[in-house]
């Protein structure tokens, strides 16, 4: 998967929509949160996240965020299914947007969903 400036298709030249662009689909946080929580992880240990992502997304999802940076492999030549994966210095970054969404929820989202825990 090669992925460029020119291969993804940009809604507009808003820094949220094209953040969006990037990272706004169910799952690309979540295992950007993992890997927080984690360090590393394997492919399979993904399967063990709660929300359950499916292996054909989660496989998508690991060569999206690759492509764009934001994970790695930690030992590139081992099996797939083996592989663990890290941030990268790109994926770090997104931790104080991590942190805002989830002091966010917690502050305005603990009406509806009493049972939301703190993370990071």
């Amino acid at each position: 998967m090669v992925i460029n400036a020119n291969s993804i298709e940009w809604r507009s030249v808003c820094p949220i929509a094209s953040g969006l662009d990037v990272l706004g689909d169910k799952w690309s946080l979540v295992i950007v949160r993992d890997l927080f929580e984690h360090g590393t992880r394997t492919y399979s240990e993904f399967g063990e996240s709660p929300e359950a992502i499916s292996t054909n997304i989660l496989a998508s999802r690991l060569k999206w965020l690759s492509a764009i940076g934001i994970v790695e492999h930690v030992e590139p030549d081992r099996a797939s299914r083996n592989n663990a994966y890290q941030l990268t210095s790109i994926g770090l970054a997104l931790r104080p947007v991590l942190e805002e969404l989830a002091k966010w929820s917690q502050s305005h989202l603990k009406g509806m969903h009493p049972e939301i825990v703190t993370i990071l």
